[in-house]
């Protein structure tokens, strides 16, 4: 970058004035730091923002922290924590799916769905209004479970103000509480994706009783 600025600033003589040569000594210390500055490109992110997972929730034995395709970027805090509230928010959906999926074919319904088919099936029996509830129940399940008071303790704390005891208990216990729901959601999204293959395939009565 310095050489060609330089070749283009012409050498000035003494019969220049003062301030064109002024001028073109400003340039030529502009373009030789110039030379010698960093690419304009973000900084790495560094070692200090990544710290040891392996003592964080869910990284239990026999894997301990496992992220094999590097998603937490070197094991970096922010990511790790972003992609654990989605981890456990899948979860908590799979494990509701999970019981639904098997009370339904057990034969439960609501009141005037007693003709509804179970599973997949019904996807197509459903008309608009069916739909209209289940997005609504979504959406009022998406704001109700929120930290609405600020004073949870971690994501996915969210009693809001109600205690359930939970303040009680000892750090451990509250911990092993913590593993046990996330082990539980992560079996729970292997579980559904299992019924929802089997369903569709027409098999799930080889791996459900009657």
């Amino acid at each position: 970058l310095a050489c060609p600025l330089l070749r283009s600033i012409a050498i000035p003589s003494p019969l220049l004035p003062i301030t064109n040569m002024k001028t073109a000594i400003f340039v030529s210390l502009v373009a030789g730091a110039a030379a010698f500055a960093p690419a304009s490109h973000s900084a790495p992110r560094t070692t200090a923002l990544n710290g040891d997972l392996s003592g964080e929730i869910g990284a239990q034995a026999p894997l301990g922290f496992f992220d094999p395709f590097d998603m937490t970027n070197g094991g970096e805090k922010d990511t790790f924590d972003e992609l654990r509230k989605i981890e456990l928010k899948h979860g908590r959906v799979a494990m509701l799916a999970v019981v639904g999926y098997l009370t339904t074919y057990a034969g439960n319904r609501f009141p005037g769905a007693e003709d509804a088919p179970s599973g997949l099936q019904a996807l197509y029996n459903m008309d608009l209004a069916d739909y209209l509830w289940i997005f609504a129940t979504c959406a009022v399940l998406e704001i109700w479970n929120s930290d609405r008071t600020g004073d949870s303790e971690f994501y996915g704390d969210f009693r809001n103000g109600f205690d359930f005891g939970w303040d009680k208990q000892s750090d451990e216990w509250k911990r092993k509480k913590r593993s046990i729901e996330l082990n539980n959601g992560r079996a729970a999204q292997m579980g559904i994706l299992g019924l929802m293959v089997h369903d569709g395939m027409g098999n799930l009565d080889a791996i459900l009783p009657h």
